[in-house]
């Protein structure tokens, strides 16, 4: 079975976050993406301590797409060092990570 990951961004913008969200699975970056409601961030920036909402955007994807993922991310993210992680998927449905690798094949 392919990797399944989950990739993590975050934006103060909840159109942008949208914008992410659609353009990605359009791509076939992901098969899919889940928006968080908005949260509050506090963060060090700059040597000062910042407070943002933000929306947590979250991309179901395979390990073998997450570099053209992250790079089309960072493209068009408009934070200077945008939040990126990955976690790794270690277990779930059969039906649905099958789902996830034929969603991210590129055809």
């Amino acid at each position: 079975m392919t990797d399944i990951v989950i990739a993590q961004t975050t934006i103060d913008d909840e159109d942008q976050a949208k914008a992410l969200a659609r353009g990605a699975v359009e791509s076939k970056l992901a098969a899919g993406a889940h928006i968080d409601a908005p949260f509050t961030a506090v963060y060090w920036w700059k040597s000062e301590i910042e407070t943002a909402r933000e929306w947590r955007i979250s991309y179901m994807t395979t390990a073998g797409r997450l570099p053209e993922l992250e790079a089309w991310v960072a493209e068009k993210h408009s934070y200077e060092v945008p939040q990126w992680v990955t976690l790794p998927v270690t277990g779930g449905s059969a039906a649905y990570l099958s789902w996830v690798v034929d969603e991210t094949t590129k055809r």
